[in-house]
């Protein structure tokens, strides 16, 4: 039998969750396989790739949050979360990760009409 060290024991479960870092542009979608108030087991194909403080979130929760990871293996990962107390639209450091992606996607179509502003100006 395995000793449980935890705090706060974690249920098992089955979210989707994502992984967002390099000041959100990069992200990774990942299975949460148990969770509690304090921490997760996430899994998904490389852990290698992701730095060791991410944003983290389940959308189904509603729940987004800075996390540290505490161990890792080939797929999988444990995180510990940094700032639960303070929800998202009160925390100036973290943007819903929706809001991320919609932001970048205007910023991309920014860029795309400008290039072809400068496209049509300079035929003229």
């Amino acid at each position: 039998m395995m000793l449980e060290r935890r705090q706060f024991p974690r249920n098992r479960v089955y979210y989707g969750g994502m992984v967002a870092f390099n000041a959100r542009n990069s992200t990774l979608a990942c299975v949460v396989r148990n969770f509690s108030q304090r921490g997760a087991k996430i899994e998904f194909e490389n852990t290698a790739t992701i730095p060791d403080r991410v944003d983290f979130e389940i959308a189904r929760r509603s729940l987004s949050c800075f996390a540290r990871l505490v161990w890792r293996d080939q797929n999988a990962a444990g995180l510990v979360f940094s700032d639960m107390q303070k929800p998202v639209q009160e925390t100036s450091e973290i943007i819903p990760l929706d809001w991320a992606r919609k932001l970048r996607a205007t910023e991309r179509e920014n860029r795309k009409l400008r290039s072809r502003l400068d496209q049509v100006l300079s035929e003229h």
